[in-house]
């Protein structure tokens, strides 16, 4: 199992200290991109990610909260990531986002928000990302539904990856469930200070 920070900022300065903060301590950072369309709020514009200071060699991890994901597969190579979700939400063609992501090299997956069922997922797509609570800014619970929607998600021999409302209280549960993947937004960095001391 693979544990992976998250950035969600609506402000550069607060997302290029968070990428400070954990550059050192994760080959991959995923990057949440949210269009005030999905669920209210924007981020910070993608492409400033490479004006972070002290770049190195991260491997960025795309997820796509955002109309039509397919058209921000340019904008989310020309940041050279390596990994990007869309939201099915808000695609009207899950096929197309697939093959064009994987055809510009881009390893693919999709993403479902808490209460879309895991279904339709296309034989080249990588991973399923489920949220594990409701999408977008604020701080909200681990919603339980999402231990069945691993097990659903499961059987269509993809990674399973999980985002949202991991804490100290449930980390322990989700990974008995065995996901593949488990994004951490500021419990990250309460498990590396745990890990030190």
């Amino acid at each position: 199992m693979e544990i992976i920070p998250t950035i969600l900022e609506k402000d550069f300065n607060l997302a290029e200290n968070r990428f400070l903060q954990i550059k050192n301590l994760s080959s991959w950072i995923q990057i949440d991109v949210i269009d005030n369309v999905f669920t209210s709020g924007k981020s910070f514009e993608l492409e400033l990610i490479s004006k972070f200071s002290q770049l190195n060699s991260t491997l960025w991890d795309i997820h796509l909260m955002v109309k039509e994901p397919v058209n921000w597969i340019n904008k989310c190579l020309h940041v050279t990531a390596s990994r990007i979700y869309g939201q099915v939400e808000m695609m009207s063609d899950r096929e197309i986002f697939v093959t064009q992501a994987k055809n510009s090299g881009l390893e693919v997956g999709l993403a479902f928000d808490i209460d879309t069922p895991v279904d339709n997922i296309p034989s080249e797509c990588d991973l399923i990302l489920l949220m594990a609570r409701r999408a977008g800014f604020g701080t909200y619970f681990l919603d339980e539904k999402i231990y069945q929607k691993i097990t659903e998600a499961k059987k269509f021999g993809k990674k399973v990856a999980i985002d949202g409302g991991v804490n100290q209280d449930n980390f322990s549960q989700i990974k008995q469930f065995g996901v593949d993947i488990i994004y951490l937004g500021q419990y990250f960095l309460d498990l590396i200070n745990e890990k030190e001391n």
